[in-house]
C-alpha cells in the first residue's frame, strides 16, 4: 500500500468521524449530562424526528454505515443507535442490511487492491481455517460470524475472508444471517434504553437493567456467547 493512500485512508476516516462526533456533540449539552429529565427531553425529540420523513432517514442511515464499516469503524454503537432510532425490528433490519452490505464493498475494495498485503499480514496466523473453508465458504463463514469473528477487530473480521478466496454472494448472506443474532440483541437494548427514558421518572442503573426490555437481550447475549463458544469449539477448533 503506497503512502499516498494509507494517508488518504487515514484522513478519510478521521474526517468521517470528527463529522459523526460533531454531529453528536452538536445535539447534545454537556451541562445537562447529569441530568436525567435532559435525556427524556431527547428521548422526545428523536420520537418527534423519527415521525417525519422515515424512508429518507433510512436511507441515510444506510449510506453512513455503509461508509462507517468501509472505513473500517466499530459496529456496536451503530447498533445501539439503530435501535433507539427505529426499534427493535426495523432497526435490526436496517442495521443488518447496511452493515452486510458496507463489509461486502470493504471486502471487495480489500482483494482487488490489498490482496497482497491482506494475505501477508493475516494468512499465517489463520492458515489452518483456509482447508476448512473450502470445504464449504458459507456454511463456515455465516459460522464465524455467529461466533463474533474470534474476537478480532470488526475492520479485520470484514477483509479476513480476502485470504479464503469467498464468493461475493455467500459473504453478503453469510454475513446478513450471522450477523442477526446479535444485531437484533443490540438493537432491542438500544430499543429497551430509548423506552426506559420515556417512561422513568428518575434514572437507577439497578431498574435500567432489571427492566424487561434490559434484562432479556442481555440474558440472551449471554446465552449467544455460550453458544458462540461451542460453536466455535465444534465447528472450528475440533477440526483442526
Amino acid at each position: 500500500m503506497s503512502k499516498r493512500l494509507k494517508l488518504f485512508l487515514g484522513i478519510s476516516y478521521l474526517v468521517i468521524l470528527s463529522i459523526f462526533l460533531y454531529m453528536v456533540i452538536s445535539l447534545i449539552d454537556l451541562s445537562r449530562l447529569n441530568d436525567f429529565l435532559y435525556y427524556k427531553e431527547l428521548q422526545l425529540d428523536i420520537e418527534k424526528m423519527m415521525n417525519e420523513k422515515i424512508y429518507f432517514k433510512l436511507i441515510i442511515f444506510f449510506l453512513f454505515c455503509v461508509i462507517w464499516v468501509i472505513l473500517l469503524g466499530f459496529g456496536t454503537p451503530i447498533l445501539i443507535v439503530s435501535g433507539i432510532l427505529f426499534g427493535k425490528w426495523v432497526g435490526t433490519l436496517i442495521s443488518v442490511f447496511s452493515i452486510s452490505f458496507g463489509a461486502l464493498i470493504l471486502y471487495i475494495i480489500a482483494k482487488f487492491f490489498f490482496d497482497d498485503l491482506v494475505r501477508k499480514v493475516l494468512e499465517k496466523k489463520f492458515s489452518k481455517y483456509v482447508d476448512l473453508f473450502k470445504r464449504n465458504e458459507f456454511i463456515y463463514f455465516f459460522s464465524f460470524r455467529l461466533v463474533g469473528g474470534f474476537g478480532i477487530p470488526f475492520g479485520l473480521q470484514n477483509i479476513l475472508p480476502v485470504i479464503f478466496n469467498i464468493k461475493k454472494i455467500n459473504y453478503f448472506f453469510a454475513s446478513f444471517f450471522g450477523f442477526v443474532p446479535v444485531f437484533f440483541i443490540m438493537n432491542t437494548i438500544g430499543a429497551g434504553l430509548n423506552t426506559y427514558i420515556a417512561q422513568a421518572e428518575n434514572f437507577s442503573m439497578v431498574n435500567l437493567i432489571m427492566s424487561k426490555e434490559i434484562l432479556f437481550p442481555i440474558i440472551l447475549f449471554i446465552i449467544v456467547i455460550m453458544l458462540s463458544s461451542i460453536i466455535r469449539k465444534k465447528v472450528f477448533d475440533d477440526r483442526n
